[in-house]
C-alpha cells in the first residue's frame, strides 16, 4: 500500500507541475501574439516619424531659402532707393548728398534699381503728389519743385521696405523656433519608441525561447505522468484481482490444508497399522 500510496502522490505532483505549464505557455502565447502586433507598430511609427521630420526639414529649408530671397531683394531695392535719394540730394539738396562709394552694380542690382524706380513712378501717380515723370532723369530732376515729393516717396518706400524686412526676420525667427521644437519633440519621441522596439523585441525572443523549454516540460511531464498512471493502473488491476479471486484463492488454500491433514493422518494411521501387523509377526516367530 505504502508504493500505491507514493505513486498516488507523485502523481498528484505531477498533475499539479502539468497544469502550472500549461497556464504558463497560454500566458507566453499570449504575450508574443500581442508583441507580434506591436513590434511592426512600433516600427511604422518610427518611419512615419522620420518622414514628418524629413518633410518638415523641406519645408523649413524652403521657407529659409525664400526668406533669404526676400531679404537680398528687399535689401537691394533699399539700397537703390537710397541710392536714388542721393543723387536727387545732389542736385537739390547738396548739403545731404553723400558721394557714393565706387562699386559697380551687378547685372541684377541695374534690374533692381530699374524697378525701384519704376514702383517711385507708380506710388507718385497714385498719390497724385507728382505729374508723371518726363521722359528723362535730367529733364525730371530740373523740376525742383518735384524733387520734394519724389524724395518723400522714396522714404516711403524705404520705410515700406524696412517694415518688411522686420516682419519677415521676425516670422523666419519664429519658423526656426518652430521647426526647432518639432525636430526637438520628434528626437525625444523617436528615441522614446526605439526603446520601445528595443525592449519589445528582447521580450519577444525571451518569451519565444521560454516557450520552447515550456513546451519541453509540458511533453516529459506529461509522460512521466502517463507513465505513473500506468503504473498505478498495474498495481490496482494486480490488486483488484487478487481481492476478487481472493475467496476462491482462501477456499482453495483451504482444500489444499484440509487435504494435506487428511493426507498425514493416512500415513499416520498406514504407520500404526503397519506396526501392528509386525508385532502379531514377531510373536507368532517366538511360539
Amino acid at each position: 500500500m505504502s508504493e500505491i500510496d507514493s505513486a498516488e502522490d507523485k502523481g498528484k505532483v505531477l498533475e499539479h507541475e502539468l497544469s502550472v505549464t500549461e497556464t504558463a505557455i497560454s500566458s507566453a502565447t499570449e504575450k508574443i501574439a500581442v508583441l507580434t502586433e506591436e513590434i511592426p507598430a512600433t516600427e511604422a511609427a518610427i518611419k512615419d516619424l522620420d518622414k514628418s521630420v524629413k518633410e518638415a526639414t523641406a519645408i523649413r529649408k524652403a521657407e529659409n531659402a525664400e526668406h533669404k530671397e526676400l531679404m537680398q531683394s528687399d535689401a537691394a531695392s533699399k539700397e537703390l532707393l537710397l541710392f536714388a535719394k542721393n543723387r536727387l540730394n545732389k542736385f537739390y539738396n547738396p548739403k545731404l548728398y553723400e558721394p557714393p562709394a565706387k562699386v559697380e552694380l551687378s547685372e541684377m542690382g541695374s534690374i533692381s534699381r530699374d524697378m525701384s524706380f519704376v514702383q517711385i513712378r507708380q506710388h507718385a501717380q497714385l498719390e497724385g503728389k507728382v505729374e508723371p515723370p518726363p521722359e528723362t532723369w535730367d529733364a525730371y530732376a530740373k523740376k525742383s519743385g518735384e524733387s520734394t515729393g519724389v524724395v518723400a516717396m522714396i522714404d516711403l518706400l524705404v520705410k515700406d521696405l524696412d517694415t518688411e524686412m522686420a516682419e519677415a526676420k521676425v516670422e523666419e525667427e519664429n519658423a526656426q523656433e518652430e521647426y526647432g521644437k518639432t525636430v526637438a519633440d520628434a528626437k525625444a519621441d523617436r528615441t522614446g519608441l526605439s526603446k520601445s522596439l528595443k525592449s519589445k523585441s528582447a521580450v519577444k525572443a525571451d518569451l519565444t525561447a521560454d516557450l520552447e523549454t515550456l513546451k519541453s516540460d509540458k511533453k516529459s511531464t506529461g509522460a512521466e505522468l502517463m507513465a505513473t498512471e500506468k503504473f498505478l493502473s498495474d498495481i490496482h488491476g494486480d490488486c483488484d484481482w487478487l481481492l476478487k479471486y481472493s475467496g476462491v484463492r482462501a477456499e482453495a488454500r483451504t482444500g489444499e490444508i484440509e487435504s494435506l491433514d487428511k493426507a498425514k493422518a493416512i500415513l499416520s494411521g498406514a504407520d500404526y497399522s503397519l506396526l501392528q501387523r509386525g508385532s502379531h509377526s514377531l510373536r507368532r516367530r517366538n511360539r
